[in-house]
């Protein structure tokens, strides 16, 4: 197991050391007035060398990629150009991961409950009412485009059920959308697997044997089915609560909810392209710690999983 998880977290950083690597190199193919301030159009040739010169970013390539790196390993992130001029870049950041933190474990949560709760009703009632009511559940959310049923809710449902448009820190009901929001496509998805793999347990020959002894349907379902499909939908579920946690980019741009997603389609909008570099790298490094994670949770809590030189994958 440890060979495994060490094995696994060198890859992680092999492939984060690429992703950042080609992030750094995209970032310096952008418009150069993504790193300058406000009165760019009134500077000449000669100012703009300047101030890119003083920057580094008249060096070669390799050589700012390595002072780069060096701030990097130091928790530098940079400065803001434009959307909070001379402010450091974690600074910004920190104000907004509160936001994204409390509306993703509350989705997050919500989605766990009942999309997996879902997933359970379907498979006990399976070619049933509860079964079809999900299956068309699942099906809508994965057929319409999420901008779509994220407009109606929050178009129709703001006056059906008397919430606020908006987001707004001192009034709790305009978290409730939101919230709602984040939360539908991950039940649908986790509902969907769910039934899947309870499907698949549920035609394997010990289950067979379980019920040849005598074992009655719910202990079948909840000591045996539950269990062992649970296991690989757990690689997943790392993954899915940081990048939840880092914030839904269009739901909090549409709510206007200060968290990260918004921060990142503004810091777009303004072309302020070290804030758009700290938060694309933020977001890298969260979907592969959320996958190293999810590797290492499934090999724990299923010990038929083999960890090993030549047999080391699942």
């Amino acid at each position: 197991m440890l060979k495994y998880a060490f094995k696994r977290l060198v890859q992680s950083i092999f492939t984060l050391f690429v992703i950042v690597t080609v992030i750094f190199l995209l970032m310096r193919l952008m418009p150069e007035e993504g790193y300058f301030g406000q009165g760019y159009e009134k500077l000449d040739v000669v100012q703009k060398e300047t101030i890119l010169r003083n920057m580094g970013l008249k060096d070669p390539v390799h050589i700012q990629l390595g002072n780069f790196y060096k701030k990097l390993a130091v928790g530098d992130l940079g400065e803001s150009i434009v959307y909070r001029p001379k402010v450091p870049a974690t600074e910004i950041i920190k104000s907004k991961i509160k936001y994204s933190l409390y509306f993703g474990l509350s989705a997050m949560a919500i989605s766990l409950v009942l999309g997996i709760s879902l997933g359970v009703l379907m498979t006990r009632n399976k070619s049933k009412f509860w079964d079809k009511m999900g299956t068309g559940y699942i099906v809508l959310i994965n057929a319409v485009p999420a901008a779509v049923y994220y407009l109606f809710l929050q178009l129709y449902v703001t006056d059906l059920c008397k919430l606020p448009i908006l987001f707004k820190v001192e009034n709790p009901k305009s978290w409730i959308l939101p919230v709602i929001s984040m939360s539908l496509g991950s039940i649908a998805g986790y509902a969907m697997w769910m039934r899947r793999y309870m499907v698949d347990e549920l035609n394997k020959e010990y289950i067979k044997l379980a019920r040849a002894k005598g074992l009655s349907n719910k202990t079948i379902m909840m000591k045996h089915v539950l269990r062992n499909a649970f296991v690989p939908m757990a690689q997943y579920l790392p993954a899915s609560l940081l990048l939840t946690i880092s914030g839904s980019i269009y739901i909090e741009s549409l709510y206007s909810i200060p968290g990260m997603g918004g921060l990142l389609v503004d810091v777009i909008q303004r072309q302020d392209n070290n804030m758009v570099q700290a938060l694309v790298l933020i977001y890298s490094a969260l979907g592969i710690m959320g996958l190293l994670l999810g590797d290492l949770l499934m090999a724990g809590i299923d010990p038929r999983i083999k960890l090993g030189s030549r047999g080391g994958s699942r």
